[in-house]
């Protein structure tokens, strides 16, 4: 499971901009307004060589109201589900009382703890350094969340305090795993149990009854799965009590665990805003996608027609990935839903040879070409494989940074339909070749100019 980080500390003093750096979105408010932040928010950090949970957390006060109160016990909640506290202060407005009470209250709950000392761009740090010192916390890391500045650093002090990944702790690595993801009784237990064959977890018709994530070992047809059963997703409205939210990260630690991820709809409900929230994780994690349509049984031949239709219309950016109508309650359809998780599987660990996907590059380029830039045309020289799951390919050329997006997506659609990728998101990564004695010509030439000075003195004497 990803490691969870509790970012706390007193209101304003940048929680929200570090947690915005860190997961590169922009999914929390900043303000200099403090109290903004109301409730937890959480995301995944991407930055480093493995990725993390990130909670924000409202700003702990001494305020007595209600509201405050509230506040306070989701942030307290945070801390008590996280595997690591980050502490964070502000240099220019110095050492707090608040933050020296947030600490001695840290400490009694005996969780590691990390002090960041935020807002350091224009501040003495070797001052605030010391001043802080009086916290009495041994690691500490300074950076100006606002600016970038100390966020690598950051990272680095991260992952090397968690422990290794499920699959160098020895996780089977031969099995596929697949994570069952979706709102709140769309049937993803059922699912579960009519795989397996038998009633392994709970299934019932209330929402919420599954509130961790559940993994469970399965063999079909000679090939080995793991199911990771999981809570449902639903809209931070409606996420409500601190189990819950805590269902929702662990619904995330799933997806990036996985290798594919089976999003399960209701056809009865179609396709809501959620459903995309939950479907931006999993493209955002790069993982393979099968779209699995529940209930399919129960609807009418004009009812199936205006849910195809709606989900045409609300599943367009992920349209790479298989749509299957299955009925989780009878078993109709399983068969294909495996078939569709073995051919994600496949093409989002799919390996390819320089050869090819230059060859390929080359072909789409001769096809189509790219409009002109300024009357110049892009080339595309050479392309290799940067990574799997999903699929990264790397092409090299020149003034590629001018390619449109609509041309970049019908490189896409030729590598898919060349290599027949079905159900993986495809990374295309353009970079630019640099002139060797960029940077040398002046001087070069001043060592010219030297030498001919040099010979011209020699001359007139």
């Amino acid at each position: 499971m990803l490691p969870v980080v509790a970012l706390v500390g007193r209101p304003n003093v940048g929680k929200s901009t570090l947690y915005n750096s860190l997961t590169k979105s922009r999914d929390a408010i900043v303000s200099n307004l403090p109290g903004v932040t109301r409730d937890r928010l959480f995301g995944v950090c991407r930055r480093g060589e493995r990725p993390f949970m990130v909670v924000d957390t409202a700003g702990l006060t001494e305020n007595e109201d209600a509201l405050a109160k509230g506040m306070a016990a989701q942030s307290w909640q945070a801390i008590d589900e996280c595997d690591l506290v980050c502490l964070v202060v502000d240099a220019r407005d110095g050492l707090h009382p608040d933050d020296i009470d947030i600490a001695l209250r840290i400490r009694a709950t005996s969780k590691p703890l990390l002090l960041i000392i935020n807002k350091i761009d224009g501040v003495e740090e070797h001052g605030a350094n010391a001043e802080f010192s009086r916290l009495g916390i041994g690691a500490t890391l300074m950076v100006a969340a606002a600016h970038n500045q100390g966020i690598g650093d950051l990272v680095e002090h991260l992952l090397e305090r968690f422990p290794a990944s499920p699959a160098e702790e020895g996780m089977d690595t031969g099995a596929i795993r697949i994570a069952i993801i979706g709102r709140p009784n769309v049937g993803k237990s059922t699912l579960v149990n009519r795989l397996l064959g038998e009633e392994r977890v709970l299934a019932m018709d209330l929402p919420g009854t599954t509130r961790d994530a559940v993994r469970i070992p399965l063999e079909r047809d000679g090939k080995r799965y793991l199911l990771i059963d999981t809570a449902g997703i639903r809209r931070r409205a409606r996420v409500e009590d601190g189990v819950e939210k805590f269902s929702v990260i662990k619904a995330l630690q799933a997806v990036e665990e996985s290798q594919v991820v089976v999003l399960m709809l209701d056809a009865q409900q179609g396709f809501a805003d959620q459903d995309a929230h939950i479907l931006g994780e999993i493209v955002a994690a790069g993982r393979g996608l099968v779209l699995a349509i529940n209930k399919w049984d129960g609807l009418s031949v004009r009812e199936r027609t205006q849910v195809t239709q709606r989900l045409d219309w609300g599943l367009g950016f992920v349209n790479f990935a298989k749509r299957l109508p299955i009925s989780a309650l009878h078993g109709s359809g399983l068969g294909e839903l495996l078939k569709a998780v073995n051919q994600a599987h496949r093409s989002a660990t799919k390996e390819f040879t320089a050869n090819e996907l230059t060859e390929a590059i080359g072909k789409a380029f001769e096809k189509h070409q790219p409009p002109m830039v300024r009357g110049r045309v892009a080339k595309m020289r050479y392309a290799h494989q940067g990574g799997r799951n999903p699929p990264r390919v790397i092409i090299h050329g020149n003034r590629l940074t001018g390619l449109s997006e609509d041309y970049k997506r019908y490189l896409e659609n030729s590598l898919r339909e060349r290599f027949k990728l079905v159900g993986t998101p495809l990374a295309l990564e353009f970079r630019e070749g640099t002139n060797p004695f960029a940077g040398k010509v002046n001087v070069l030439t001043e060592r010219q100019k030297a030498k001919r000075r040099r010979l011209m003195k020699h001359v007139k004497r």
